[in-house]
């Protein structure tokens, strides 16, 4: 099998390892990196999921990374603006060479005797397997699995049939012109879809167990459009940054204070963009604001699309699926022609790789994230985990500033080594998605890493102080144990000998 060493390796060309990528570039260009991508293009995600609609459900001035400006003026970028920006970024900052397509690490092995990662990687197309080394290893993978996306098990299933699709895996040339839809979820997916495919389809319906909060944005950001008339585009971008950044917080944080208020509010915001008749029993969840992530529409087109009879909404159980559609508890039966099943997301951690330690298989569910960024016990190991409550790559962003301080505090001390411990017994039973009570969340309980008690074990998903903490606090402290070369040989040689 072939070897090769490198100093970074990088895991993921999506959102965060191009983001992850760059700042290395930016900061440390004296490091040697390489990416390892599963996929054959760069985007994760946004390469992933083709369904029609696809778009970010956070606005773009603070979704994009903020380094390169999102210059344009939509509040929620489609899907193949997205995997443009990003392949551009990559290309700006000369990432794109770094990138090794259509492989997969499929194991991570750390040796403390020779202190350097050894990954197992698979070629996807030949089946062949090299091992690469590496001193550090980042994990910007994000929380799901890539292959399969969620499916309760449906009765009757089998028996239907039209077509049942996952969005996760959307047919590329999927003919829905003049057909009956069935989309069975009430998430971002769901919210997305309905107004993208009613003006084509005969008619869709949006058939949901539970609902979700759903408020609408504007489409465009005409206040940055009339700032641009008086102010250079760069103070522009600024603007708009600071103040999205802002109102995320403040929405969040109030929804946290007066969630009563707030949910008068959302619903309010509903209300008035429907018909007078409207049942809104379909619009107001039994939870409280951001319990569960909310869902942006951009200029109320779900609620247009159901104003105008192009769309409905089913608040219902399923009692089984059917030759011609699904039968509910009601009684009621939806025809179909085409199912949808937007029903959530595998939640998967480090892209499945086998994780261990000299040889010793590693749970990360068992082990705690110090500052969000990296896992106690496992050496020179960094984690890109964005926020679940506001734009993912704010989170991103700031991860890999810190990475970046840390590997130039290394060097600059000559240490070869980084391990973060927890010597009080910080961990809790909740993971660091537990506050929300989303249903994929829930069941990705057993395989995240936990909460602490207090910092810096515990998340405080806030910008601000999350800003402060990581590029502005000293990197050393008595959390992190730092050894270099000579140290860890050294211990090594003084430990008993087997046999």
């Amino acid at each position: 099998m072939a070897h090769e060493h490198h100093s970074i390796v990088i895991i993921g060309a999506g959102l965060s390892g191009i983001g992850m990528a760059c700042h290395l570039a930016r900061e440390c260009p004296d490091k040697r990196f390489s990416i390892i991508e599963r996929r054959d293009n760069i985007g994760g995600t946004w390469d992933l999921f083709r369904y029609p609609g696809i778009r970010s459900d956070s606005d773009m001035f603070s979704f994009g990374y903020r380094f390169r400006p999102w210059n344009e003026l939509k509040v929620l970028a489609d899907g193949p603006s997205i995997r443009q920006y990003i392949s551009e970024t990559a290309e700006q900052y000369g990432i794109t060479r770094h990138i090794r397509f259509g492989a997969e690490v499929s194991a991570a092995d750390w040796s403390s005797a020779e202190q350097r990662w050894t990954l197992e990687v698979q070629d996807n197309a030949s089946g062949q397997t090299r091992h690469i080394t590496c001193d550090f290893l980042i994990s910007c993978t994000g929380y799901y699995n890539h292959r399969s996306g969620y499916l309760p098990d449906f009765p009757g299933i089998e028996q239907f049939n039209g077509q049942c699709i996952h969005p996760q895996h959307w047919p590329e040339h999927l003919d829905y012109q003049g057909k009956r839809v069935v989309v069975i979820g009430s998430g971002a997916t769901a919210v997305t879809l309905v107004p993208a495919m009613a003006e084509s389809a005969a008619h869709i319906t949006m058939l949901q167990r539970s609902p979700s909060y759903i408020f609408s944005v504007p489409g465009q950001d005409k206040l940055s459009a009339l700032l641009r008339r008086l102010l250079p585009e760069s103070w522009v971008y600024k603007l708009a940054r600071k103040r999205n950044i802002r109102l995320q917080r403040w929405m969040f944080k109030a929804a946290r204070r007066w969630p009563n208020k707030v949910r008068a509010i959302l619903l309010k915001g509903v209300r008035k963009q429907l018909p007078d008749d409207f049942d809104m029993r379909h619009f107001s969840p039994s939870y409280m604001p951001w319990d569960e992530r909310l869902c942006a529409v951009p200029d109320g087109d779900l609620f247009r699309a159901i104003s105008n009879g192009k769309a409905s909404i089913v608040t219902d159980r399923i009692k089984s699926f059917s030759e011609r559609g699904i039968a509910l508890e009601s009684g009621q039966q939806l025809d179909a022609d085409i199912i949808i099943t937007a029903t959530g997301l595998q939640v998967q951690v480090l892209g499945g790789l086998a994780l261990s330690l000299d040889g010793v298989p590693c749970q990360l569910n068992q082990h705690l994230t110090y500052k969000g960024v990296m896992v106690d016990g496992v050496p020179n190991m960094g984690w890109i985990f964005g926020y679940t409550n506001a734009s993912w790559t704010l989170k991103a962003d700031i991860a890999a500033g810190y990475f970046c301080r840390l590997l130039k505090h290394m060097d600059q001390h000559q240490y070869q080594t980084v391990v973060a411990h927890d010597a009080e017994g910080c961990a809790e039973s909740e993971s660091i998605m537990g506050a929300l009570k989303s249903g994929y969340v829930q069941r990705a309980n057993e395989v995240l890493p936990r909460q602490g008690s207090k910092l810096p074990w515990r998340l405080l998903n806030d910008y601000a102080r999350d800003s402060r903490m990581l590029l502005d606090e000293p990197i050393a402290d008595r959390y992190l144990q730092f050894a270099p070369a000579e140290a860890v040989r050294a211990s090594l040689k003084a430990e008993p000998q087997p046999g």
